[in-house]
C-alpha cells in the first residue's frame, strides 16, 4: 500500500446514502415534533421536496433538507424502492449481528439520508462532518440499525455509532461497519471478497478461502488488509508480506478494472513450508 496522510485516512471521498431504523419514540412523530428534534439537534431542517430524482425515488414524505457544518442531505422515510434496496432478505444484502425486527418496512420505520453534492465533497474536513451528523441522528432517532449502502450491509446502530466515536478520536476507520465481507462458492472452491471498499480505496478484495480455515478467520485477515487500504491508499504492485501468524504470509495481486468490473487485489494466503 502507498503511505498517506493519516490525518487524511478513509475522508477523502463523496459520502453516500444510509437508511436508520427509528426508535418507538420517534414513529409516528406528526412532521412538526420531528422537525423541531432535528432543530434542537442543530441540524438546521428545512422541509422541502424531493425534487430530484434520487431524492423523489427514495423518500416518502415528510422530506427535510438537514444541515450541519458543510455536510447537506435529504432525509425522509423510506419509499418502497428504498426499502427494496436495503432488504435484509435479499441474497446481495448482508447483516453484521444485526436481526431486524418484522415490521421494520413500517411507514415511518426507517429512514433514509441522502447526501447532495457540495462545494468540496471529498474534502476530510466534510467527511468528518458526514459521520458526525450519523452519529447525531442515530442518538436522535434512537436508531436500532443502520444500513450503509455501499456494502449493502445492516449493522448494530449503537454499535455503529461507537465504532464512528472511536474513528474520530482516533483515526482508526471502522472497517466491519462499512465494508461486507462475503463467502461465495464456485467450480475452484471457497472465496471470500470484500463489498465496498473500492469507496475508500478503489479497489475490492477477492481470497480463496485455504482448507479448514473459518469465515472468521478470514475475515480477521481481509479485514486488517481493507484497514491498511482504508488508512495508506490502494495496492499498486504485486507484494508480498508477513501473515497474522508465525510463518504465514500473504501474496497481493492487484487487478486492473476492465468494463464495468471494479479494479480487484487477489489474495493469497499461505506458510512456510
Amino acid at each position: 500500500m502507498d503511505v498517506g496522510n493519516r490525518d487524511n485516512m478513509i475522508l477523502p471521498v463523496p459520502p453516500e446514502p444510509f437508511a436508520l431504523i427509528v426508535g418507538a419514540a420517534m414513529q409516528g412523530a406528526p412532521d412538526s415534533a420531528l422537525e423541531t428534534s432535528l432543530r434542537h439537534m442543530g441540524l438546521q431542517p428545512e422541509p422541502v421536496r424531493a425534487d430530484n430524482p434520487d431524492g423523489a425515488a427514495r423518500i416518502a414524505a415528510p422530506c427535510f433538507r438537514l444541515t450541519f457544518g458543510a455536510v447537506s442531505v435529504l432525509a425522509g422515510p423510506a419509499a418502497e424502492a428504498a426499502l427494496d434496496m436495503a432488504d435484509p432478505e435479499h441474497p446481495s444484502t448482508s447483516l453484521l449481528a444485526a436481526s431486524l425486527s418484522p415490521r421494520w418496512r413500517d411507514h415511518g420505520a426507517c429512514w433514509i439520508f441522502i447526501p447532495e453534492p457540495g462545494e468540496a465533497p471529498g474534502t476530510p474536513t466534510r467527511m468528518r462532518e458526514f459521520f458526525k451528523m450519523m452519529v447525531l441522528l442515530i442518538d436522535l432517532f434512537d436508531a436500532s440499525h443502520i444500513f450503509w449502502s455501499p456494502a449493502r450491509l445492516w449493522s448494530d446502530a449503537p454499535q455503529f455509532r461507537a465504532s464512528v466515536a472511536e474513528m474520530l478520536a482516533s483515526g482508526m476507520p471502522p472497517v466491519l461497519h462499512l465494508v461486507a465481507f462475503r463467502r461465495q462458492e464456485s467450480d475452484t472452491g471457497a472465496s471470500m471478497g470484500t463489498r465496498g471498499l473500492v469507496l475508500f480505496s478503489g479497489q475490492e478484495l477477492e481470497a480463496r478461502i485455504p482448507g479448514g480455515w473459518t469465515v472468521a478467520e478470514m475475515v480477521r485477515r481481509l479485514s486488517r488488509l481493507a484497514l491498511d487500504m482504508m488508512l495508506n491508499g490502494p495496492v499498486r504492485d504485486d507484494r508480498t508480506m508477513r501473515g497474522l501468524e508465525a510463518g504465514e504470509w500473504i501474496d497481493l495481486s492487484p487487478r486492473a478494472a476492465s468494463g464495468n468490473l471494479r479494479s480487484t487485489v487477489v489474495v493469497e494466503f499461505g506458510r512456510d513450508a
